[in-house]
């Protein structure tokens, strides 16, 4: 009599004849002696595997949570089968292993900021080791590297202090920016008045000069007749007041004399 075993599709077949392993069979239909052997399957397909968090020390001894994901496939059946005991954690183990390596030799913010790096290293690092459990690690992923509550809260200090630091320096230079705008408008303001008031007084100046040229362009049109006559002029009104003393030299009396305003001022007084 013989038994019936069905491999399934994605796995592969162990025949083991007196509990030895004889011979690997695909999937299909397949018949074997029972009592004397089986068929024992074997998933070819991949696997998603989480490690669950443990610790790994920076080279800067700072302690942190590491949590991988990883994706694996048998690559040989016999050997995941019969050449280790845990095929599955070794490689785990594995892993754990060479992270920890890794990690070892960054400080800790090289670590939390170089997941990606690490990623790399790690794949790297496994390569074809996992070969020998008849496993092949098609993708390792670092989900999450976290720090200890102590390291979390010291991060937290440092970042608000590096936060108050900014502002302080951020307020510190708005505040000079505040003054040196003020002191470039106060001095602006006085260099403004100081050029209106030169400018005034230049106008100023102008205008006298200008009424200067004028008057001495006038005088410089006119006879001599003129200049006596503003001289009689000067001693009428001088004559009108209560000091009305006038001295004269002989010469001017006598020039004053040819002038017709003179004589009818003589004649009349």
């Amino acid at each position: 009599m013989l038994g019936v075993k069905i491999v399934k599709q994605n796995c592969q077949g162990l025949v083991e004849t007196l509990g030895k392993y004889s011979r690997s069979v695909d999937a299909g239909l397949h018949f074997y002696v029972p009592l004397i052997q089986r068929i024992v399957p074997v998933e070819m397909a991949m696997h998603p595997l989480k490690l669950q968090k443990y610790s790994v020390i920076t080279k800067d001894n700072a302690d942190i949570e590491a949590s991988v994901t990883l994706n694996y496939h048998v690559t040989d059946a016999r050997k995941y089968t019969y050449e280790n005991s845990d095929s599955v954690e070794s490689m785990a183990q594995l892993v754990r292993g060479h992270l920890r390596d890794i990690i070892g030799r960054l400080d800790l913010n090289e670590a939390l900021g170089s997941t990606s790096k690490i990623n790399a290293e790690l794949a790297q690092a496994i390569g074809d080791l996992t070969n020998i459990y008849g496993i092949n690690v098609d993708r390792v992923n670092i989900d999450e590297l976290t720090p200890s509550i102590e390291i979390q809260r010291a991060m937290d200090k440092q970042l608000t202090a590096d936060r108050e630091k900014v502002a302080a320096i951020a307020r510190a230079e708005g505040e000079a920016r505040n003054i040196k705008l003020t002191t470039d408008a106060k001095n602006q303001a006085l260099i403004d008045t100081a050029q209106a008031q030169a400018q005034a007084t230049k106008t100023k100046a102008d205008a006298e000069a200008y009424r200067i040229a004028k008057i001495q362009e006038a005088l410089g049109q006119v006879d001599e007749n003129y200049f006596k006559d503003q001289s009689l002029e000067a001693f009428a009104r001088l004559a009108d007041g209560n000091n009305n003393l006038v001295v004269l030299s002989k010469d001017e009396v006598t020039k004053l004399a040819d002038l017709p305003a003179a004589k009818k001022i003589w004649e009349e007084s």
